[in-house]
């Protein structure tokens, strides 16, 4: 771990990234290929030609581009009918807007926990701190599906997903609304992600007490080497966080 001497004794909650953070995303041939059959069915097709997909791989980013400069998350409909398929009828693509951009995220394969993920959430739920979640994410449907999958439900007290939220991290929006939900003092969270320009940027605008990264054990991704912005401390596994953070006291 590194990091300064820090003083959690005021820390309250602690509230986390999901993507990278608390779970990956890897190849999983089985849950590609029965998603591509999801997409194809939802739209009644046989097959699309590869140069389709690629379309529609583009038009997603430039989505996803413009949401992230925005900082602001449109509806599954709206992206789908405005940005990814408006050669459609809206109508026929609305309905089904939020299983089409579940398909899309399992097409890169399944999700599975990061390693260590849950006896340190169990663990900090033991030490008396109230966990939370904030993430970007396209769907509405991937996050609380995982987290009941993962057995994580009762675990979180809020969580906060931008395609829901409608507001986009590093926006201090999503931490100031899971502060509102828990009814605590920015200043009494933590909040643990993985990207600086995005996990740290924003709770720091949002007054989160303490910021801390996850990072590779080779170091920061090359486009976050750079940032003007630091975390109170740097972690390379999650069971690192129970050296942080110790039993509360009773109040």
């Amino acid at each position: 771990m590194s990091a300064p001497t820090l003083n959690v004794r005021n820390i309250e909650a602690i509230l986390f990234d999901m993507n990278g953070t608390l779970r990956r995303r890897e190849p999983h041939e089985p849950t590609q290929t029965r998603a591509t059959r999801r997409i194809l069915e939802l739209l009644g097709k046989n097959d699309i030609p590869d140069s389709y997909w690629d379309e529609l791989t583009s038009r997603r980013k430039k989505y996803s581009q413009w949401a992230q400069d925005h900082l602001i998350q449109l509806a599954e409909d709206e992206i789908w009918t405005r940005w990814i398929l408006p050669e459609y009828p809206p109508e026929q693509i609305g309905p089904i807007a939020a299983e089409l951009t579940l398909a899309w995220s399992e097409r890169k394969g399944h999700t599975v926990p990061i390693r260590g993920a849950e006896p340190m959430l169990v663990e900090l739920k033991k030490r008396g701190y109230r966990l939370g979640v904030i993430s970007n994410t396209m769907s509405s449907l991937d996050i609380p599906r995982d987290l009941e999958a993962f057995g994580w439900n009762e675990l979180f007290e809020v969580v906060i997903l931008s395609s829901i939220f409608k507001h986009r991290k590093p926006s201090p929006e999503p931490f100031l609304e899971a502060v509102r939900l828990l009814n605590v003092d920015a200043g009494r969270c933590a909040y643990l992600g993985n990207r600086i320009s995005k996990d740290i940027v924003g709770c720091k605008r949002a007054g989160i007490g303490l910021g801390i990264i996850l990072e590779p054990a080779d170091g920061p991704r090359a486009d976050e080497r750079d940032q003007v912005v630091s975390p109170e401390a740097v972690i390379h596994s999650l069971s690192e966080l129970l050296e942080i953070f110790p039993m509360r006291k009773a109040t």
